[in-house]
């Protein structure tokens, strides 16, 4: 016969036993946060689903910008399919890419864990597992904050884009290194990724333009830790794989308003933000403070 005392030391030992076999539930390393607009019919489901299952460790967020589709039946959809690392969050109205893209930021940095938090675009122009690729590029070199996708045509990449840029498209690209004050090579392209304490301040406020706001993230970065930030803290990664989808070329509308959004950006962030300093008509200073 077994007594009370033999039988919780069993129960005892069992405890200890399953204790040492315990798997604690996949943390996610990484976070990746897709923006959707009536993506019913090209959505990659079967890519995303397969990346998915394979790397447990990266949460997708997939963000249904007001849809006017079924993009929101077809993002729950392959959340079934691997419930444990995709999510979606669904914004009734369309706020455009910049809104989905801050809004999922804000959202996985408040409900998950992830060290390492970026955005990558619905087309798949670049692969989720390059996106992988450039998290572990950044994790190797700890000192940059974040870390960005450039499409730069060189031997044994395959980088499928127009290469027949206008003299505005030269111009705009001339604007925006003048802009950050920085060597940039690609401020557009959409796979970037930041470390988990840099998205509440670059996020937390909405953009002044939806079309450049790639370019507003790196003005606010230097707006807060100075304008060397970029040399030192931004890490351009040369994707070996890019496919251009659709006709990204600029129109003749985007020639006139991007210039003009531009302009609006460098009196935002190079004048309105920089202190000024007020004089009597004797030219006596009287203060100085931040307009």
């Amino acid at each position: 016969m077994i007594t009370t005392e033999t039988k919780n030391a069993l129960q005892l030992n069992q405890l200890l036993k399953d204790a040492l076999k315990y798997q604690p539930e996949i943390q996610h390393q990484y976070a990746i946060v897709v923006p959707c607009y009536n993506e019913e019919q090209r959505f990659a489901y079967q890519q995303f689903k397969s990346f998915a299952l394979a790397h447990p460790e990266v949460l997708l967020c997939l963000v249904n910008d007001g849809s006017k589709d079924r993009t929101l039946a077809v993002l729950r959809g392959l959340q079934t399919e691997s419930p444990s690392n995709v999510c979606v969050l669904n914004m009734p109205k369309n706020g455009g890419k910049a809104e989905a893209v801050r809004y999922g930021m804000l959202f996985v940095h408040k409900n998950f864990d992830s060290k390492l938090i970026g955005f990558l675009d619905a087309d798949l122009a670049t692969v989720p597992e390059e996106w992988l690729q450039m998290a572990k590029f950044k994790e190797a070199h700890p000192k940059f904050g974040a870390i960005v996708g450039s499409r730069i045509q060189r031997l044994g990449a395959a980088i499928n884009r127009d290469d027949s840029r206008s003299f505005a498209s030269k111009m705009i690209k001339k604007i925006i290194k003048t802009i950050l004050k920085a060597n940039f090579q690609d401020t557009q392209c959409g796979a970037k990724i930041f470390q988990r304490n840099l998205v509440p301040f670059l996020f937390k406020t909405p953009f002044q333009t939806p079309w450049l706001f790639d370019v507003e993230i790196f003005l606010r970065l230097q707006e807060k830790f100075g304008k060397t930030t970029l040399q030192r803290g931004v890490l351009e990664y040369p994707l070996l794989q890019w496919t251009e989808v659709g006709d990204s070329r600029l129109k003749l509308k985007d020639t006139i308003r991007i210039p003009l959004q531009l302009l609006g950006l460098y009196y935002q962030y190079h004048v309105k933000s920089k202190p000024q300093k007020i004089y009597t008509s004797k030219t006596k200073k009287i203060s100085v403070q931040s307009i």
